[in-house]
């Protein structure tokens, strides 16, 4: 039966020519990105997890490697192939969670590839047994000494969004936030393999989604879209090597009273009764430290803006922005008799024509 043939160089995002240590990096990169338990119920993601895992398992052996390159001009256009009776089985991941489909691998001898000798005197090296556990020892492959062992690299940084409140931002303060880390199987003690067969808790990738909380101490003075870097809280690293950082990027949550303007500067609607802009008056303005008194200067407008010097934000470098005051003209929506025939009075007695643009 034909098999239809794909771009696995496109797949792992390698050029064609790329080295042994590429496509490890790639391939591991991915997989840890679109693996099942890190993706649960997303199907896209599942299949994702499948197409990686039939690349690697073709670009890393230097044999298969050699034949699928030889295929000829039709390979980007996705001819079908019929595999040649010597090319073993395909390992592929199954379509429900802890099944394993079709499990027939035969890796050949990669000692070359992996530093297990030359000519076939060796066996595999600990990344690829480290990767993929007994499952990828090749069929009578003999475990000798190991060259290029001790591969090593730093895990993945890891990104996340966290949302505070302005007082928050301006204050600083300490929050919890919980995402879902990777980290090395405990069943199979990150190997992806047991007794020769893929390992049913990670399947086969050798790390495990779980969640975890962590404190996050958040300075004074951060804006919307600062970032926080949790040295070590990222992806695990192999081979003894350090984990990468949690990059937690800040969102400030919508304030009821305050929006940010500039930078440091917020502003705030403060209704005022009509008398009080015509008259002047002393009123309570809300700050974000507590109340403050302002004066509404006489013959205020409804939209002018009033200034609060050093009432807004803390800036990371030192002081503070400032806060606006936008003055909202209000009436007595229910008026008393009294307040009626007040305003009945300065009708009959104000030459004021707020139409008069030449008044304005």
């Amino acid at each position: 039966m034909a098999v239809k043939f794909h771009d696995y160089y496109q797949t792992l995002g390698v050029a064609r020519g790329a080295s042994e240590d590429e496509i490890k990096k790639a391939y591991r990169k991915l997989a840890r990105k679109y693996h099942p338990d890190v993706n649960p119920e997303d199907k896209s993601a599942e299949e994702k997890f499948k197409e990686i895992s039939e690349a690697y398992e073709v670009l890393s052996d230097a044999d298969k490697r050699r034949r699928y390159d030889q295929l000829g001009a039709n390979w980007k256009a996705g001819a079908d192939f019929t595999p040649p009776p010597d090319w073993a089985g395909w390992a592929s991941y199954g379509g429900r969670p802890g099944a394993w489909e079709n499990v027939r691998v035969d890796y050949g001898d990669l000692g070359d590839i992996f530093g297990g000798g030359v000519g076939g005197a060796g066996g595999f090296s600990d990344f690829f047994e480290t990767l993929f556990g007994a499952r990828g020892k090749a069929r009578g492959a003999r475990r000798g000494p190991t060259r290029g062992a001790g591969f090593a690299m730093r895990g993945q940084d890891l990104e996340a969004e966290m949302e505070i409140n302005l007082e928050d931002a301006h204050r600083g303060a300490t929050r919890a936030i919980t995402i879902q880390s990777t980290i090395p199987c405990s069943a199979c003690n990150g190997s992806g393999g047991i007794n020769g067969r893929p390992c049913p808790t990670c399947r086969g990738a050798g790390v495990v989604s779980q969640p975890k909380t962590l404190e996050v101490s958040i300075p004074a003075g951060v804006r919307e879209g600062s970032v926080i870097r949790l040295a070590g809280q990222g992806e695990p690293g192999t081979g003894n090597a350090p984990p990468g950082d949690l990059l937690l990027r800040l969102r400030l949550k919508p304030h009821p009273l305050f929006s940010v303007t500039t930078e440091g500067d917020v502003q705030i609607d403060l209704p005022v009764a009509s008398w009080e802009a015509a008259l002047g008056a002393r009123v309570n303005v809300p700050t974000l430290d507590g109340s403050v008194e302002m004066t509404v200067p006489a013959g205020a407008q409804g939209g002018q803006r009033l200034r609060l010097r050093g009432q807004g934000l803390n800036r990371r470098g030192g002081g503070r922005g400032d806060e606006y005051v936008k003055l909202k003209i209000v009436n007595p929506p229910n008026p008393t008799e009294r307040e009626r025939e007040l305003f009945e009075r300065l009708a009959a007695e104000s030459q004021f024509n707020p139409r008069d643009l030449r008044a304005t």
